[in-house]
């Protein structure tokens, strides 16, 4: 049975946290803009002016500061980004048979059997401008034959562009290509590849699958897969998330457990943030931890029904604690909670009763008017 050419469109929102503030206060535009949390927090985004001083997301704070003093600081907004997420989903929705929202700012749409009816790239381009048109926020695409296809397209086209890579051209397209385009492979990766002579995606393909997983293991094969083109993840539709997720992979390894820890509760801070902004209980909490070996483990434990940051922290830096060997280095930390219950069907939400929820709402109506970090507990900044 001959199955359809897919058609996969990717969507992304170029510097959207900057972009929202560049419209509530025009002067912004053109400006080093950096949205972050506290001196001690990492940079959640930046504008492209800020990153000509080698500015990215996730860098601290502290070292964007140093990069580039003249920059505008700002806590963020993160009512305002949420409320524009949501109108720009429900512009794809209403025009997309089937879509994936992988993240606040970025959507997967499988257009695959709408050539019948009319041109797949101008029915996408024609969604872009009534994006821009409606909301005022710059949005890039890329068009081809699968998701990671779709995905290298738009990179290549930021800022506020677009580009087709029609189906049979991936492989000659990518050939020429840093292997750093490929989604996954960060700069440390890159790095190790381009100790064995690996700096085009060409030459990862004809370096081969074997040689590949012995340099990078199982991560090797599916690189290899990559090189020539192809990758067969589906488009996820649309849905309520089943799970809260949060995590950070940090410019440089990590061993310092102080650090490590006082990151799992800001990662924990913000996922039960947003669990609470929908309302929501969890019944279940995870860690991810990645090593400089592309090794990841998850431990998960389950708890009684919440969504308060007393409850949660222990149990996550409880699971940390039992597998993590001291002075191990760290490249990736995340959180995440899942199995949602309603609120409403808790009774015993807080230890200390109604006293604590009432605390958690002021803190909660602080952090969604000044950014969900602009309130850390103490013990998160030693």
């Amino acid at each position: 049975m001959n199955h359809p050419q897919r058609i996969i469109a990717h969507f992304d929102l170029d510097s959207f946290f900057v972009s929202v503030e560049v419209i509530h206060n025009p002067e912004l535009k053109g400006k080093p803009v950096i949205v972050g949390g506290q001196e001690r927090g990492v940079v959640s985004a930046c504008s492209y002016e800020a990153r000509k001083f080698g500015i990215h997301s996730a860098m601290p704070v502290q070292k964007a500061r140093q990069l580039c003093p003249h920059a505008v600081f700002l806590k963020g907004n993160y009512e305002a980004y949420g409320n524009y997420s949501r109108w720009v989903t429900d512009i794809i929705k209403a025009e997309a048979p089937l879509f994936e929202k992988a993240s606040v700012d970025e959507f997967y749409l499988d257009l695959t059997g709408m050539d019948k009816f009319f041109h797949p790239f101008e029915w996408t381009i024609a969604l872009r401008n009534s994006i821009i048109e409606k909301t005022g926020l710059p949005i890039s695409f890329g068009l081809s034959s699968n998701k990671m296809m779709a995905k290298i397209a738009t990179n290549l086209a930021k800022p506020n562009g677009y580009l087709h890579i029609p189906f049979g051209t991936e492989k000659a397209f990518l050939a020429p290509l840093p292997i750093g385009e490929i989604p996954g492979v960060g700069a440390q990766t890159e790095k190790l590849l381009n100790s064995y002579g690996i700096f085009t995606i060409h030459q990862a393909f004809e370096t081969g699958k074997v040689e590949l997983e012995n340099i990078l293991g199982k991560w090797g094969l599916d690189l290899w897969e990559k090189s020539r083109g192809l990758h067969f993840s589906k488009v996820q539709p649309y849905h309520e998330a089943k799970s809260i997720s949060s995590e950070n992979t940090f410019d440089e390894n990590i061993a310092d457990v102080k650090f490590l820890n006082a990151e799992l509760v800001r990662l924990t801070e913000k996922v039960c943030f947003e669990l609470r902004q929908e309302g929501k209980l969890a019944g279940c909490a995870a860690i991810k931890v990645r090593f400089p070996s592309f090794e990841t483990f998850t431990r998960q434990a389950r708890i009684a029904p919440t969504n308060s940051d007393d409850a949660v922290i222990p149990v996550v830096k409880e699971l940390f604690k039992r597998f993590y060997k001291k002075n191990e280095p760290v490249r990736l930390l995340g959180v995440k909670l899942s199995n949602f219950t309603s609120n409403a069907i808790q009774a015993n939400l807080f230890d200390k009763g109604k006293p604590k929820e009432n605390l958690y709402k002021a803190i909660d109506d602080v952090k969604k008017k000044y950014g969900k970090y602009s309130l850390r507990r103490a013990s998160s900044n030693s």
